[in-house]
């Protein structure tokens, strides 16, 4: 599948992001009823042509911008990108299958060459060719997690798995919605969801989660999606940056609310590595912007009715509260449209 990408794009400052209408069509709308509550929503990888389900790991339009906003938030914060000793297996496990699946799945833009270990791995949008020597690391520009990573659409933890539990031990976060791979870095699954609310204080939903992830098998991926709103289409919204962009929550009106508020979608998709035996937890982020997504009336009908009676934890866990009045507000317009 060709994939033409955007050229120019800007996620710092000044921001210009654009989404074709081919990317607006396929974005994942997260919201299959007006009410929205907190669940698990967790399904197989199932291939469905022409969408961002088609292949276990999308590659899209917007590719090249993310790799150069993952580029300079490293030169920023080298911390965004954690490995810890003890996984150095899974790294090369999670750089053998992105290597697969893009070169299958995208051969246009990148191709995979296997002699035994004598790897030679080309990524043209990024104009990268390399040949090194697959388990040995200093036959690499850098460490195999970080140099898979920087081609890699979208964030990634590495999980082990061990003692019943598994522990964020490996991670390449440059664009998280709101939270800190320096602080969650070694936590158990329980840890790093505490904060979620309607969950936080229900051990069964936690146990039922785990226990299901604990039994993915090789070769027999699952997927979610999770949703957020973020002002403007900045992709790191961290902890670490809050003072670059919390006070932006305050600057939306119920004028220009189509504009500065983008829908947030996360696909998280976790396949297990097979040497290793570590989950992957894959973390691919779309932006679009209410101006956008209300070209699809029914999207709009049900995004108003949706904000407009989302429970208040949940507003305040995702950060909404603040402009929500003016957000409906402006989404209110819509409400009456022919679906």
């Amino acid at each position: 599948m060709t994939v033409q990408f955007n050229p120019n794009e800007n996620m710092h400052d000044q921001f210009h992001y654009h989404n074709s209408a081919k990317a607006i069509a396929r974005f994942p709308f997260p919201f299959p009823e007006d009410q929205y509550m907190y669940s698990v929503n967790i399904e197989p990888v199932v291939s469905r042509p022409d969408s961002i389900f088609e292949h276990w790991f999308d590659v899209d339009e917007h590719y090249v911008t993310d790799m150069n906003e993952r580029r300079l938030t490293l030169e920023q914060d080298p911390k965004r990108c954690i490995v810890m000793p003890h996984m150095r297996q899974a790294s090369w496990d999670f750089l053998e299958m992105v290597m697969l699946r893009y070169a299958e799945d995208y051969p246009e833009h990148f191709q995979l060459e296997r002699d035994g270990l004598n790897w030679h791995w080309v990524n043209q949008p990024l104009n990268i060719d390399v040949h090194f020597i697959f388990g040995q690391a200093d036959s690499l520009p850098m460490e195999p997690f970080e140099f898979i990573s920087r081609q890699f659409q979208g964030d990634v933890a590495l999980l082990d798995q061990r003692d019943g539990d598994l522990f964020m031990d490996t991670g390449m976060i440059t664009g998280p919605a709101d939270w800190s791979l320096n602080f969650d870095a070694g936590m158990s699954f329980k840890q790093w969801h505490a904060p979620v609310p309607k969950l936080a204080h229900n051990l069964g939903v936690f146990e039922r989660a785990l226990k299901f992830l604990l039994n993915i098998q090789v070769g027999q991926p699952y997927r979610r999606l999770n949703w957020t709103m973020t002002i403007n289409p900045r992709m790191d919204t961290s902890s670490e940056t809050y003072h670059l962009w919390g006070h932006e929550r305050g600057l939306v009106t119920a004028e220009n609310a189509g504009e500065l508020v983008h829908l947030r979608v996360e696909l998280q998709t976790m396949p297990r590595l097979a040497r290793s035996n570590a989950l992957l937890f894959s973390i691919r982020t779309y932006l679009i912007s209410l101006n956008d997504l209300t070209r699809n009336p029914a999207w709009a009908k049900r995004l108003y009715r949706v904000i407009r009676d989302l429970p208040e934890p949940i507003a305040e866990y995702k950060g909404i509260s603040e402009y929500r009045e003016p957000l409906v507000q402006w989404l209110s317009q819509f409400d009456g449209v022919d679906e």
